[in-house]
């Protein structure tokens, strides 16, 4: 019997887009969603739909998502689930990456939401995500680490 990683929901979704301030505009002024970080450096955008902490849009240029992303959408799990998910996937054949795309034994942190998170592609190669948030407050200087760079930072 495979041990699959229970979903609890679906936490987010990217769209690549070909002018990311009018879409920035569109999604804060006319959907209105809240802007929850723009990345200008990479081309990208992100949205909290809900409150903050609830659900997730990104938009991304085109050409300037990482990982080679055409079509992602991440899932929410356990903070537990997520930290035994790359087993559980080696177990099944099933290669974890890290948010910058090499192979990976534990999750990566984004620092500014913050949230843990691990990566692997489905059998046509679309991009697909665990998430789990993280009960601590956001450390955007920090960027995106690994899980075990996270806990080092965090006992100082």
């Amino acid at each position: 019997m495979i041990r699959h990683v229970p979903v609890r929901k679906l936490f987010e979704s990217h769209l690549t887009v070909s002018d990311l301030q009018r879409s920035v505009s569109f999604y804060r002024d006319l959907v209105g969603l809240t802007l929850a970080l723009e990345v200008p450096e990479r081309n990208a955008a992100f949205f909290w739909v809900g409150k903050a902490g609830d659900s997730l849009l990104g938009l991304w240029s085109l050409g300037s998502s990482p990982l080679g992303i055409t079509l992602h959408v991440a899932f929410e799990v356990t903070i537990d689930d997520l930290l035994d998910a790359p087993k559980r996937l080696e177990s099944q054949g099933i290669t974890p990456l890290s948010f910058f795309g090499a192979e990976t034994a534990e999750p990566s942190v984004i620092g500014w939401m913050p949230a843990a998170a691990l990566y692997f592609r489905d059998p046509d190669g679309h991009l697909l995500e665990y998430l789990a948030m993280i009960e601590e407050s956001p450390k955007l200087d920090l960027g995106i680490v690994s899980w075990s760079e996270w806990l080092a930072q965090n006992k100082t």
